[in-house]
Parts: C-alpha cells; sequence; structure tokens
C-alpha cells in the first residue's frame, strides 16, 4: 500500500490506497480521486512533533484500522508546506517504515511545464492539485482548494501550470473576528443575517462564495476557454453550496495528485 501525506498548515490529511489502484498502464484504470483509496484521516498539523513522534501517530491510525505500517506499507510519499514537519515525516519514513519517501518539490518529475517567474515557489500542494485536477478532467482547467489560503489555480489548454492566486481562507477570516464572537459554519436563514451569529455566517459563507464567484469568472476570461472548475481542501464541501461557477467538488484531489506523482517518479523506474 502506498501512504501519502499532505501537510498544511492547518490539518494534514493522510491516505492509504492499495496497491491495485497503481499498478497496470493508466489506460486501463479507473480514474477516480478515491479509486483504491482505503482509509484516510484529518489531524491537526503540530510543527514541533519530532519523527518519533509523527511515527507513534501514524502508526496509532494505520493499527486503528488493522494496518502493519511495516508490512502493509510499501511506498510513502509526502506534500508539505511545513518544512519542521517535512523533516520530521522524512526522518520517521526512512526509521520507522524502511523506505525513502517521495518529497514533492523541485526535481520531482510532474510532467506539467511550470510557467511560474520561480518555479521554486509554488507549492507541492498546488502542483498536486494541477495533476490531480487533469488527469480527471483535461484541459484548460481552474483548481480552487479552500485550505488555511483559498488558492486558485490555472492549467492552460496545453497542460501548462500558469500560476493563479492565494486569498486569506475562511478559517483565517473568521478567527480574525474571534474577538466579535466565535461561531459555526453553518449555513444562516437568508444572505440578510437577522443576529450577529447568522450576519458572520452569511459574511462567511456567501461572501466566500461570492468571492469565489467572481475570481473564476476573472479567471475564465482571462484563460479564454471552456474551463473546467474543481474545488478541493477541507472546506470545499461547506463553501461549495453557495458557488455558481463550480463543476465539480473533489475533497480527495490533493492526494490522488501525490499518487500520480508517486507513479510517474518511482513506479515509472
Amino acid at each position: 500500500m502506498l501512504l501519502v501525506i499532505d501537510v498544511g498548515n492547518t490539518n494534514t490529511v493522510i491516505g492509504v490506497y492499495e496497491a491495485s489502484s497503481l499498478n497496470g498502464p493508466e489506460e486501463v484504470r479507473q480514474r477516480l480521486a478515491d479509486t483504491g483509496l482505503t482509509h484516510h484521516f484529518r489531524i491537526a498539523t503540530v510543527e514541533e512533533r519530532t519523527a518519533d513522534e509523527q511515527a507513534l501517530l501514524m502508526v496509532q491510525l494505520l493499527g486503528m484500522k488493522g494496518l502493519d505500517h511495516l508490512n502493509s506499507i510499501s511506498g510513502v510519499v509526502i506534500s508539505s508546506t511545513v518544512p519542521s514537519a517535512t523533516q520530521s515525516l522524512r526522518e520517521m519514513a526512512e526509521r520507522w517504515f524502511a523506505t525513502t519517501p517521495l518529497v514533492i518539490g523541485p526535481g520531482v518529475r510532474s510532467g506539467m511545464p511550470i510557467l511560474y517567474d520561480n518555479p521554486k515557489e509554488v507549492g507541492a500542494d498546488r502542483i498536486a492539485d494541477a495533476v490531480a485536477g487533469r488527469d480527471l478532467y483535461g484541459l484548460p482547467l481552474v483548481v480552487v482548494d479552500f485550505g488555511t489560503a483559498t488558492t486558485f489555480d490555472a492549467v492552460s489548454a496545453k497542460g501548462e501550470y500558469l500560476g493563479g492566486a492565494i486569498c486569506p481562507g475562511v478559517e483565517i477570516s473568521m478567527n480574525a473576528l474571534v474577538a466579535l464572537r466565535k461561531v459555526e459554519l453553518a449555513p444562516p436563514r437568508g444572505v440578510i443575517g437577522r443576529s450577529t451569529v447568522e450576519s458572520m455566517q452569511s459574511g462567511a459563507l456567501y461572501g466566500f462564495g461570492a468571492q469565489t464567484d467572481g475570481m473564476v469568472k476573472a479567471f475564465r476570461a482571462e484563460l479564454g476557454a471552456e474551463v473546467k472548475v474543481i474545488a478541493t481542501g477541507g472546506l470545499a464541501n461547506v463553501i461549495a453550496p453557495f458557488c455558481e461557477q463550480l463543476d465539480a467538488v473533489e475533497p480527495w484531489l490533493t492526494l490522488h495528485g501525490l499518487r500520480l506523482l508517486y507513479e510517474r517518479n518511482i513506479l515509472a523506474r
């Protein structure tokens, strides 16, 4: 099995893909993000965790599903925006899983030209999203990732990663209002809130929905083609009902992208 780990600034998403979803010609395999995804976990990202602490947590999570980390896991792929977590997870994989992990970064083959002024600045998760979106939905493409930040990534009809936009995420914005009141991200009765709580809920859900639609319309105009727009990230299912410009929601898009990158860099050798 393949262990895929996507470390964000707030949460870390972990998935386990069975080997049968990795092997064989790509053209004969079913291309769904969750094909072969047997288990998944979401935990808080803690920068200070050591390699041993990472291993303890990972072994416990896998053990809850009846998996033995040494006999079940044959490969590890890591995407991370937190350098200290990247290092501890790399050490964890080598010491406790007896494997050298694939860490997504400069030098990893993505099969996608990166047209950013400095390609090294593009987050590994954004590349994974773009690779997975192209695989599942074709080109051209826009991926909206609702994470700690809300990112918009554009892929051209030629399969080039063009760049995108980065906005403060829903949780960042809501945390800025914590002095006013902390609220659940639940739909209010209507866009016109009748209380402070409902007003904040309206601002978050309808507001970020409108922001997403506005940004996507601008991206469509600049790309100048029929564009597929895919949403992913921890809050995608929360915000998507308030958007009109999304074609699909793929909760496991980033994990699928990591699986594809592992195939192209490790299994293709």
